[in-house]
Parts: structure tokens; sequence; C-alpha cells
């Protein structure tokens, strides 16, 4: 086993033990890299902008 398999191996562990924070620190830099695109660009891709968190979100897991 090669150590970036050992590295994943282990994160894997710490991901299935705290399923809960993790998807609330996804929720959480969702939202921030959200919100700095949206204000970046003036709020005129408003809805693209969300549209990417989302499918962000669901790739992540709910």
């Amino acid at each position: 086993m090669g150590m970036f398999d050992e590295i994943k191996g282990k994160a894997e562990e710490l991901l299935h033990g705290h399923s809960d924070k993790v998807e609330e620190l996804s929720d959480q830099g969702i939202q921030k890299a959200t919100d700095a695109a949206d204000g970046a660009t003036g709020g005129k891709f408003s809805d693209q902008i969300d549209t990417a968190g989302a499918k962000a979100d669901d790739l992540i897991g709910e």
C-alpha cells in the first residue's frame, strides 16, 4: 500500500465517523464560495452560482 493509499484510508475512516460534522463544514464552505462568487460578479449570475452550489452539495452528499 502506498503512502497516498494510507492517507486516503485514514481520511475515509475520519469521514465515516464524523459525517454530520463533514456535512456541516461542506455546507458552510459551499455557502462561503457561492457568496464570494456572487459578490465578485455583482449578483449578475446569482441563479447560475446557486445552481452550481447546489450541484456541489449534491456531489459531496446530503
